[in-house]
């Protein structure tokens, strides 16, 4: 196992760098975590645990490389981590605090409908967020890293810790699968209708 030289930076230089490379790109990060997680509370405590362990390891970051795609891979290995962690608990609901909410004065039912489409509808159509959103998380992330995000082949093997052959493959199934999700809808806004007719 080959040893990666890794640079010893000092407490201005982790600044530097964390303030510099690493903010500007927070945005991005809440919006992978939220469409990973539909859940703005989970999304945020991503993010956070997320710049915990990039400041945490920073070391291991070699400066003037994508910053960017280096946040991603822990932002998706935290993610994968905490989903696997999260499917072997049983699934519990507390019904009390449900049945508060409902009957207080606060509850406001046309808003309660779905916060997650609600959320995103100004990034993309209600359509298409939702076709998306109904996809596998290994195929929703491979369409968020090439098509929302603009990752490389290259870059997206990295963050995913997959061969290029795979990433290929599975963002061809990806898309497939989203175009399938979409047709009906695009039919619906009169897309598709001459080549029926010729």
């Amino acid at each position: 196992m080959s040893e990666v030289h890794r640079r010893k930076y000092s407490q201005e230089e982790r600044s530097v760098i964390f303030d510099g490379e690493f903010m500007p790109h927070i945005d991005s990060m809440y919006n992978f975590a939220f469409r990973l997680t539909f859940d703005e509370d989970d999304a945020k405590d991503l993010v956070q645990e997320t710049y915990m362990k990039a400041f945490r390891f920073i070391n291991s970051f070699e400066q003037g490389t994508n910053a960017k795609a280096w946040l991603f891979r822990i932002l998706k290995n935290s993610f994968i981590n905490d989903y696997r962690k999260k499917s072997k608990k049983p699934v519990t609901v507390d019904y009390q605090e449900v049945e508060t909410f409902y009957n207080s004065d606060d509850v406001d039912y046309q808003s309660t409908s779905d916060l997650r489409a609600e959320s995103v509808k100004d990034m993309l159509g209600d359509e298409i967020s939702n076709a998306l959103n109904d996809l596998a998380v290994d195929f929703r992330t491979v369409i968020i890293l090439a098509d929302l995000e603009g990752f490389t082949y290259e870059e997206m093997a990295k963050i995913l810790d997959i061969p290029i052959g795979t990433l290929r493959s599975r963002l061809h199934r990806a898309r497939n699968l989203l175009k399938d999700k979409l047709k009906g809808y695009a039919q619906s806004m009169g897309y598709g209708r001459d080549e029926e007719e010729n």
